[in-house]
């Protein structure tokens, strides 16, 4: 189990408390320290079930300098925005065995917690 993890964000922090309450191993990446590769990016993305553009922070000052929310449709694009800015990417990401998920919230990482 992997949390993909911003410590100064809330919800990031309450995900990696449950896990921590739940006492299962995991890896905390701190991605924006340790971005990820764009194949990385893809192979969750794909986990989830999502398109980059389904899990970028839109509301960030980058995106909008970046004018992301005019930018096309194009996965592999949006992948490379999202790896050279990793702030971008919606937090938490918890990867398991299979999943992933974006764990914002108490059921989401119970679904994390459950696909072990």
């Amino acid at each position: 189990m992997e949390i993909w993890h911003n410590p100064r964000c809330s919800k990031s922090r309450a995900a990696k408390a449950a896990l921590d309450e739940a006492g299962v191993e995991y890896t905390e990446r701190r991605y924006l320290d340790e971005p990820p590769t764009a194949e990385e990016l893809d192979a969750v993305l794909t986990r989830i079930g999502a398109e980059p553009w389904d899990v970028a922070r839109l509301n960030e000052p980058v995106a909008k300098e970046l004018g992301l929310t005019d930018l096309e449709h194009d996965r592999a694009r949006w992948i490379e925005v999202m790896v050279a800015n990793p702030v971008l990417i919606q937090r938490p990401i918890v990867l398991t065995g299979g999943e992933a998920v974006v764990a914002r919230d108490p059921e989401s990482v119970r679904k994390a917690l459950d696909s072990r």
